[in-house]
């Protein structure tokens, strides 16, 4: 492999990378009311290239940010 080749499969693959990892975060910090949906959304926002479309699609909408409240 030359040095172009890496130079464009890593432009390719760096932001997917970042774009799955905000996926998984993002359900992590998300109530989808149970356990098992959170889950599920846990396990496709991972899959590699397409997951945090599908979420970001179809779930990204449907998790609730938590209430936080200011005690102080």
């Amino acid at each position: 492999m030359n040095l172009e080749t890496i130079t464009v499969v890593l432009t390719i693959c760096i932001p997917f990378f970042f774009l799955t990892i905000w996926a998984i975060v993002d359900v992590g910090r998300k109530d989808f009311g149970t356990i098992q949906k959170k889950a599920l959304w846990g396990v496709i926002a991972s899959i590699p290239f397409i997951g945090f479309l599908i979420y970001l699609i179809l779930g990204f909408r449907k998790g609730k940010k938590p209430v936080e409240s200011n005690l102080s």
